[in-house]
């Protein structure tokens, strides 16, 4: 390892002959340095360090600017592929206003390559080496106190950052990493040794797919989810304010206020029951069914679905599913929420994860995905700026199509609406045609589903063998993968159950693995084509502030509205033939250009749109 001051580390990775893409292991700890590793033009390693001194004239004393500035230079003159351990990195370059190109992010790898959520330093370091995962050393409060010589009762050197049998030490894994500049050196020179060691894996798994362009996409989405969790999505607060006072009522001042508001939301139940109903608990799924059935509505259960054929039995049913889209918003999206989420400069803020530890989608905090339809007017570009937004259309079918390689089902892609050629293949109306590949995707039998399914097997033969070896495997508890590598875990069910129940226990795996394998690779093309977005779009100032489900949301400058909507279908087309590019499958797009998210829900084709005027 070697020392450097800031203006050196460029020109020593410049002299090790590092080029555009070449990967550049970092680790930064404010107030102490940053570490760097690389394998030079030779091969061999390398690592340098440099310490946290503010430039000359800075006023700061923690040597931040300095770190940021000196990583953006390498980024201009460089353009690497950046490795590290986890999200935190680019989380705090991102808080420092630098936003970098690639990426390769340890632990979204690891989630790819073995599945679930669990990915810190430890545990991918041993799964790597094929070390027992069990005796992963741990830092409990004994080591903590423990002295010198007990640290290195285990015979080597604790300025090292692994042990003789092959583990992390578990104080740098907990953190004494970030003590000295030499220490994020070598932590970093670990991290890059760990992607060398997954992009090895990756180029030896065969899916179907391109492991490694996966790999380097899921990067880039943390990438993204850094990006989100700093920006936020633009909320006009006055408008949502209001929205929340229609639904919820005014403010509330004190506790007795909003308990009284509370009371006022439930008369407008129970003013339809009579006489000794008017003291049910309507967040009391068992006193609402009493309550229903006293009106002549016998319900098992008093899901929304279920109640909603009675719409026009009783007048309570009607007012209670009101009042249940109300009370959330009242209890979930009310004023609380607004003031904890969103900040003093209108944007809405939560974090934001590349993968849900299961078939991959991304996840986020602080209601972004769950978001009321009510409360989409509340969600405005600010002056200046508009919204495209582009939703998918079909994506799973057609991503059925890529994966499975089923050439009828690709040839069906290539028209705006996948389901009106397989209506014709079926011969059957469109709605049952749409009926049977959802089906045949999530594992449905019986009823009209189960009608709807005959004919796919002689149609779609090879899609369909797909996704029976899927639910064959989630039935026989083995883990699928994905088209673009990443692993699910169904895992066997529990042992002893009676045969009826695990009959049952089985199909729901083998349901749960077909749906999978598509729902997997369907994250992973949106992913793929939100982050090519992200790199095509930034030279326009547009940035993505939301990512939900298949659709994404980007503020953009309004000059630049046109060249945006452009771009989703240009972009959306390159991911299509990377994704499958012996025989690309067809993917469509709704794009519109609006002010507010809500404007969009009536969304026309692309090139039918104009940008509106901003508010």
């Amino acid at each position: 390892m070697i020392s450097v001051a800031a203006s050196e580390l460029l020109p020593a990775l410049q002299s090790a002959e590092i080029r555009r893409g070449d990967l550049i292991a970092l680790s930064i700890a404010v107030g102490r340095g940053l570490g760097i590793a690389v394998t030079n033009a030779d091969g061999k390693p390398q690592q340098w360090s440099v310490a946290a001194d503010p430039l000359p004239g800075s006023s700061s004393v923690t040597g931040q600017p300095n770190l940021i500035n000196l990583v953006a230079a390498i980024e201009a003159a460089l353009r690497p592929r950046w490795v590290w351990w986890s999200i935190e990195t680019p989380e705090a370059l991102v808080r420092a206003g630098l936003r970098v190109a690639t990426c390769w992010d340890v632990a979204a790898v690891h989630r790819l390559l073995f599945g679930g959520w669990q990915a810190d330093p430890a545990l991918v370091w041993a799964t790597l080496r094929d070390l027992d995962l069990s005796a992963i050393p741990e830092l409990g409060q004994l080591s903590l106190l423990a002295g010198v010589a007990d640290q290195e009762a285990d015979g080597g050197d604790r300025e090292t950052p692994t042990r003789p049998d092959g583990y992390l030490r578990p104080e740098w894994a907990g953190g004494g990493w970030a003590t000295t500049p030499a220490r994020l050196a070598a932590w970093s020179a670990c991290a890059l040794q760990a992607a060398i060691q997954q992009r090895t894996r990756l180029e030896n798994l065969h899916t179907g797919g391109d492991a490694l362009a996966t790999a380097r996409s899921e990067s880039a989405a943390e990438l993204l989810c850094a990006e989100l969790a700093t920006d936020g999505l633009p909320v006009d607060r006055r408008r949502a304010e209001e929205l929340i006072a229609a639904a919820a009522g005014n403010r509330p001042t004190d506790t007795a206020e909003e308990l009284a508001i509370r009371a006022r939301r439930d008369r407008g139940v129970l003013q339809h029951v009579r006489s000794g109903s008017e003291e049910t608990d309507l967040r009391n799924p068992a006193q609402v069914r009493r309550m229903l059935a006293e009106t002549g509505i016998d319900v098992p259960d008093t899901r929304s679905w279920r109640l909603q054929p009675f719409v026009g039995a009783h007048p309570v049913v009607e007012a209670l599913l009101a009042w249940r889209k109300n009370e959330r918003i009242a209890t979930t999206y009310g004023y609380r929420w607004l003031d904890t989420n969103v900040g003093p400069d209108d944007r809405l803020r939560g974090a934001w994860s590349g993968c849900d530890g299961a078939a991959g989608r991304m996840t986020a905090q602080a209601g972004l995905h769950n978001l009321p339809a009510e409360l989409r007017p509340a969600i405005a570009a600010e002056a200046g700026y508009v919204f495209v937004r582009a939703d998918l259309g079909q994506i799973e079918p057609r991503v059925l199509a890529a994966v499975s390689g089923d050439s009828a089902l690709i040839r069906a892609s290539d028209e705006d609406d996948l389901y009106a050629p397989v209506a014709a293949r079926l011969g059957v109306e469109r709605p049952v045609a749409k009926v049977a590949i959802l089906a045949a995707m999530y594992g449905q039998t019986s009823g009209v589903a189960g009608e709807a399914l005959k004919g796919m097997e002689s149609a779609y033969p090879v899609a369909m063998r797909y996704l029976r070896a899927a639910s064959d495997a989630g039935k026989a508890g083995r883990p699928v993968r994905t088209y673009g590598g990443r692993l699910v875990r169904i895992g066997a069910p529990p042992t002893g159950l009676p045969e009826a129940q695990l009959r049952a226990a089985l199909a729901a795996r083998g349901r749960f693995a077909r749906n999978a394998v598509v729902q997997g690779a369907a994250a992973e093309f949106f992913k793929a084509w939100a982050v090519t977005l992200r790199a095509r779009a930034a030279p326009l100032g547009a940035r993505i502030v939301l990512c939900l489900h298949d659709e994404l949301l980007v503020h953009t400058p309004i000059e630049q509205g046109s060249a945006v909507a452009d771009l989703l279908v240009s972009c959306l087309a390159e991911t299509a033939s990377r994704f499958k590019p012996d025989r690309p499958v067809r993917f469509v797009a709704d794009v519109s250009i609006v002010n507010r998210w809500s404007e969009a829900k009536e969304t026309a084709p692309k090139a039918a749109v104009d940008p509106p005027l901003n508010e």
